[in-house]
Parts: C-alpha cells; structure tokens; sequence
C-alpha cells in the first residue's frame, strides 16, 4: 500500500500566506524525510483558507526540494482551463521533476470558485470530461490533434514536449462519490481518487470500486485496485484523549468558519436543515469517518477501510492545521513509524526473526555467551 498526502490546503484566512506556503513546502520534505510515497495539491481560487491557485507553480516548487516523493494534482480543475494548457504545462512539470508528476483531475466544487469564473454548474462535468479527452489524445497520438466539442475545441494541435513518463504521465480522477468521476476514469482506463467521507446521494465507498470494475470490463479495460487511492482526515498521538484534544478546537474552528459558509454544511448534518450550533465535534468525526486516535486505532481502522472495500493501492492523508506545526508533525512521526509498517511489508522479517529468537530461547536453543579466556566462539577469536 502507498502513503500520502491530500492537500488542499486548509489555512486560516487571518495569516500570512507567503509563511503558509513555506510551511506547506517544508511538509512535503517531512513526508518524503518520513518515507511517504505521495504527495497530492488542489486548486481553488476563492474564499480565503484554500490559497493555491496553481498546484503545477507550487508542484515545481517542491520538485527542486525533494528526490524522491511523487507529486500531483489533486485536482487541477479542467473546467477553468483550456485543456491545451494543462497537457503541455503538466508534461513540461514531468520532466523538471524527472518523471515524478501525476495528473489529478475534477470537475471543480468550490461554489465561490465556480461563482467566480461564471461556469453554470451543470456544465462542470461535460466540460472536465471534454478536457480530459483532448488531454488524452494530445499524450496518446502522435501528430497534430483535432477535437470539436460543445465545450472546448482545437485543431492541428501538439504537445510538442511530450510528458517524460511512458506513455504519458499517471492520470487520477478524483471522485466524491456521485459516480460520475468513477464512470469517466472507468472507461478511459485512469486511476480513482476516492473521498472516504459520506455524502448525501454518494455512492458508498465498498461499492465504488465495484461500479469502476464493471465499466472499465465494458470498456475493454483491466481494473486495477493498486490504481486506487483513498482519501481522509488522520491524527494521531499518544493516546486517544490526547488525540481528541489536540485537534478539537481547529476542527471546529475550521467547519464553522470556513466549510459551512462554502455551502458544504450538508455534508456535516445528522439531519437536513440541522442548525450550526448544534453540530458537535463527535458528529463531524463520524460523520466524515475520520481517524483520530492511537496508532493502534488507526491501524485497526485501515484494517477494516481494507475490509468494506475490498482493497485499495494507497491511502491519502488530508493535509490539515488543526494544531500546532510541532504536534502536526509528531502525528507523522507516529504514523510513519507504527502505521506504515503494518502495510508495506516492511516488518516481516523483523517479526520472523524476533520471534524466533523468543522461542529459541523457550526451548533453552540459544547458545550462553562469557566472556573471558572461556568465552564460547561466536565467529571472533578471543582476545589474548
């Protein structure tokens, strides 16, 4: 399993941006210093906590910063951009970095941000799936492309500069769960983003592999399950109270200051209509299936995660400020050293061999060492 980060970012209105970018940056080297394969960046344009505007800039910047960590974009929204644009910067971005970038795509959902480009909502998902389509055949045909569509339109275009990775660079959607995304990555044979939170009228996360699989088989493509990620909120410390208290007051700060007032409070609601005031801290953990605790609880919440879904190739963090930058990171720390360990693999000849050693000394197998002129020969002479 794969291990990485969403980012949108999340920071307050009322601090300097220019200090928040740095330490959005200097994350992205913690988690590759921390082992963390991948590193995701949205895009969004209004309302003042979400301040990227260009996750391809900002990726640039973090590519001349790390070696190792994959970065993408999570999402480049395709409704706000002639897709031209996007392929060629994107293609050029995989070969500043060597072949590190993936390509996260979406419609665009941030309601200030569509207000502000003046799109009408129902037209956001044919004019993504019209981008994504002339950004494929732009990677996958060779020559001058042409494509005539109600939305966007080009003729006797090229990449000339094609994308490093062969055949061209991964490409994600990233799907909330209404079925459109997961339809569109289905036929066209891409990679899923899957938000692990409830939404109202979503397709259950168990179920949303299963739809990719039947319509990727109709399209004559093979599912693969290591090409889907999915996405939550995660903290951790030493304790699961310690946890809780960490985090609670930015978690309400950030839903009722920020995430009821972009017109996602319906997302929060046990019920529809619920007033603000009294949506709880417990409400919105469960509603939006965070994990917050021990690492031996997020470990069994993975665990069960692997169950409903039948698998899945990574697991993205949410990239969040609810607490201090020194806490934030020792929630890495701890999930880098208990958490990852668990699902790569890494630990099994550790674990082989300790136990060994533990029965080998039950049944009185291990050989006594002394030292002095009686020392036993353990492959070094004794010393005169």
């Amino acid at each position: 399993m794969k291990f990485g980060f969403f980012m949108m970012p999340a920071h307050s209105h009322n601090e300097n941006p220019t200090l928040a970018f740095e330490r959005d940056l200097q994350l992205i080297e913690y988690a590759e210093s921390l082992g963390f394969d991948e590193f995701w960046v949205g895009e969004h344009h209004t309302g003042g906590w979400e301040t990227i505007p260009a996750p391809d800039i900002f990726l640039s910047a973090a590519a001349t910063r790390t070696k190792r960590i994959r970065l993408g974009t999570a999402v480049i929204n395709l409704s706000y951009h002639h897709p031209f644009d996007i392929a060629e910067r994107m293609a050029f971005l995989d070969h500043l970095s060597y072949g590190r970038i993936m390509l996260g795509c979406g419609p665009g959902v941030l309601a200030p941000d569509i207000k502000l480009f003046g799109l009408d909502p129902v037209d956001l998902r044919p004019m993504m799936n019209e981008s994504l389509d002339i950004i494929l055949k732009l990677y996958r045909e060779d020559g001058l492309v042409s494509y005539d569509g109600k939305y966007w339109q080009i003729k006797d275009m090229e990449v000339q500069v094609k994308p490093y990775q062969q055949p061209h660079l991964p490409i994600y959607m990233v799907s909330s769960g209404s079925g459109n995304s997961i339809k569109v990555a289905a036929e066209r044979g891409l990679g899923v983003i899957s938000g692990s939170f409830t939404q109202t009228g979503a397709i259950d996360i168990s179920q949303q592999w299963l739809a990719y699989e039947a319509q990727a088989k109709e399209a004559g493509h093979t599912a693969n399950r290591d090409d889907w990620r999915l996405s939550t909120s995660i903290y951790l410390a030493d304790s699961m109270d310690e946890a809780i208290a960490d985090v609670s007051h930015g978690i309400m700060e950030e839903a009722r200051g920020y995430f009821f007032n972009t017109g996602g409070k319906a997302t929060y609601e046990a019920y529809p209509g619920q007033p603000a005031e009294d949506i709880t801290l417990d409400q919105i953990i469960d509603k939006r299936k965070w994990i917050i605790g021990d690492p031996d609880y997020c470990v069994s919440r993975i665990k069960d995660m692997e169950e409903a879904t039948g698998g899945f190739g990574g697991l993205l963090m949410v990239a969040v400020e609810w607490t201090s930058t020194q806490k934030w990171h020792r929630s890495l720390e701890l999930f880098a050293r208990y958490v990852i360990p668990q699902f790569n693999g890494s630990l099994r000849g550790i674990h082989s061999s300790y136990e060994r050693m533990v029965e080998d000394n039950r049944l009185g197998l291990l050989p006594v060492a002394r030292s002095g002129a009686v020392a036993v020969n353990l492959g070094q002479s004794p010393r005169p």
